[in-house]
């Protein structure tokens, strides 16, 4: 299996797609509304208001809609890893290790506010990669302040986001004070349209600021859970060191890439600890940057029985945990 991703394959995206409904069979066995968290954004909420009236009476709209989001996220993000030459040459195997890693835990088999976020911050990233040699660079950090800023709106602690993209125009750029000004009033621009609405409609007093919350994200006990984290683990650890292996041979601009990813994948470690609530579906956020990672694993062994015995390992605990135990 892994060995048909890793080919540069002009059938890729059918075979994800395939490989993709195979996996996420779950959410329509089990489908299941989403529930409104106190970190969710105004259009968050919003969007389910435009999308419950409308609902499947079976419940299959928002399995389908979050479906169809991964499936968008995992080869959007894996067309621009390949154009980024993270690896050594073009593959699928990051489309597939995000449908793989957003498989092997139930928690993330919904619809959230997280899951809509992924979208914006693949946009995000991509953008920040191409600052090192924009042609345009204003313009293109204006419109990823803004997108940040409409981000908020869906997932209130994705404001904590802008860490990274402070960190990443310091890395892509040098610095200059016009760019750091044009990305905050992108930021802002938003937030003024917002206020200016809530002043104009007289909804100052009833708009509820989200604020920040702090928390300990639990993770369910049960053993095969456990054998997921385990996995996991080992894949990450093993994709960072086939990075690391490889990253000294790869040009100047692959390698800031690299360096935004990993800025990426703290930042999006931390926010799970900012909610009101402690369950484990904001993890969602780790998986785009760590699809890469989990990838470089699968494609730069060169015993082929290695990453072959780590893919479907990791689909048997997902095959427990999905089918054979308990929810």
């Amino acid at each position: 299996m892994t060995g048909i991703f890793k080919a540069n394959n002009p059938s890729g995206n059918a075979i994800l797609f395939v490989y993709a409904v195979l996996l996420k069979l779950p959410l329509f066995m089990h489908p299941h509304a989403p529930v409104l968290q106190a970190s969710d954004g105004i259009l968050y909420k919003g969007l389910l208001g435009l999308i419950d009236p409308v609902s499947n009476p079976l419940g299959f709209t928002y399995p389908l809609l979050t479906f169809l989001l991964l499936f968008i996220q995992a080869a959007a993000f894996n067309k621009i890893v390949s154009r980024l030459r993270l690896h050594k040459q073009p593959n699928h195997l990051t489309g597939m290790s995000y449908l793989l890693v957003t498989s092997m835990f139930p928690d993330l088999f919904s619809f959230s506010a997280p899951l809509i976020i992924n979208s914006f911050m693949i946009w995000i990233w991509s953008r920040l990669c191409n600052l090192y040699n924009h042609p345009n660079p204003k313009a293109n950090i204006f419109n990823i302040g803004l997108v940040t800023g409409i981000a908020v709106f869906f997932y209130f602690p994705s404001i904590f986001f802008l860490l990274l993209i402070m960190a990443g125009i310091a890395v892509a750029r040098p610095f200059r004070l016009r760019e750091w000004l044009t990305g905050l009033i992108g930021i802002i621009t938003p937030l003024y349209f917002f206020g200016a609405w809530l002043f104009l409609s007289g909804g100052a007093k009833k708009f509820h600021f989200p604020g920040i919350h702090f928390s300990y994200p639990h993770v369910n006990g049960r053993g095969w859970m456990l054998v997921a984290l385990i996995l996991l683990g080992i894949a990450v650890v093993a994709g960072l060191y086939f990075v690391n292996m490889n990253i000294r041979r790869q040009v100047v601009q692959t390698r800031k890439s690299w360096q935004l990813l990993f800025l990426y994948l703290v930042v999006a470690a931390l926010i799970p600890f900012i909610n009101a609530g402690s369950g484990f579906s904001y993890w969602i956020l780790t998986a785009v940057p760590l699809s890469p990672v989990i990838a470089a694993a699968f494609f730069y062994p060169k015993k082929k029985i290695i990453p072959l015995l780590l893919h479907w390992a990791m689909i048997a605990v997902y095959i427990a945990l999905a089918f054979v135990v308990k929810q």
